[in-house]
């Protein structure tokens, strides 16, 4: 699965969490980073350029910080410029069709003000009906947005669970899923470098781990397996 993310930040270098997210794909060979503001510091963008740019991938995400329940201008506006009719919507306009919708929100506020009662009044899901709707418009599959809350805030091992849940997001094909979470992981262990850990404990850990992932996952199939015959 090939993967674009499209970001929107009018100061990508400057910010902390989008350069953590940024280097976090480095070594991701099939997704891209396309920076607007970067590619675009005039704000006139070339339609046929970011049409001919979608056409090349499966998966189109919006990465952008959660501006006063929105996006950053520029983003509204390559929304207005490139998904146009007869290429997006109407009459053969269906060069988006089938392709993954998803976004990646970097959010000032607490997760609990965006919850039922929380100070913001709206959770998450209804302040992104707009997005929700373009999708729908151009036939695209919309998958759950990754939100990150108050980076700045967060602490190593959070950032190394947010690093994790980053890839995923752009490499999967279903990143909700347990079970195919858990195959990825998996795979990246498999590929691991073992001069990155331990000279002493390297084979021992990567051994424990996936020992302790197996066993997970038969446990969760035997319990799985338990509620089925019940409700039989």
């Amino acid at each position: 699965m090939k993967t674009l993310v499209i970001i929107s930040h009018p100061e990508l270098e400057e910010s902390g969490s989008q350069q953590f997210l940024v280097q976090a794909v480095d070594d991701l060979p099939d997704v891209t980073l396309h920076h607007l503001e970067g590619r675009y510091p005039d704000g006139k963008i070339d339609v046929k350029a970011e049409q001919a740019l979608l056409r090349q991938y499966d998966r189109i995400l919006f990465q952008f910080p959660f501006y006063w329940y929105s996006s950053p201008p520029l983003l509204k506006k390559w929304q207005d410029d490139v998904l146009t009719e007869h290429f997006a919507f109407g009459y053969r306009g269906d060069k988006l069709n089938g392709k993954d919708f998803g976004m990646v929100l970097v959010i000032g506020l607490p997760e609990k003000d965006y919850q039922t009662g929380g100070a913001e009044g709206f959770s998450i899901s209804e302040l992104t009906k707009p997005f929700q709707a373009m999708a729908k418009k151009v036939g695209m599959d919309y998958v759950k947005p990754l939100t990150i809350f108050q980076f700045p805030y967060k602490t190593e091992e959070e950032k190394m669970d947010l690093l994790i849940q980053y890839r995923q997001y752009l490499s999967m094909k279903n990143p909700d899923s347990l079970k195919s979470r858990e195959e990825w992981l998996l795979k990246e262990l498999d590929q691991t470098n073992l001069e990155t850990l331990p000279e002493d404990q390297a084979s021992f850990i990567l051994e424990e781990v996936v020992e302790l992932i197996e066993d997970n996952r038969m446990e969760l199939d035997e319990l799985r397996l338990h509620i089925d015959n019940y409700e039989d």
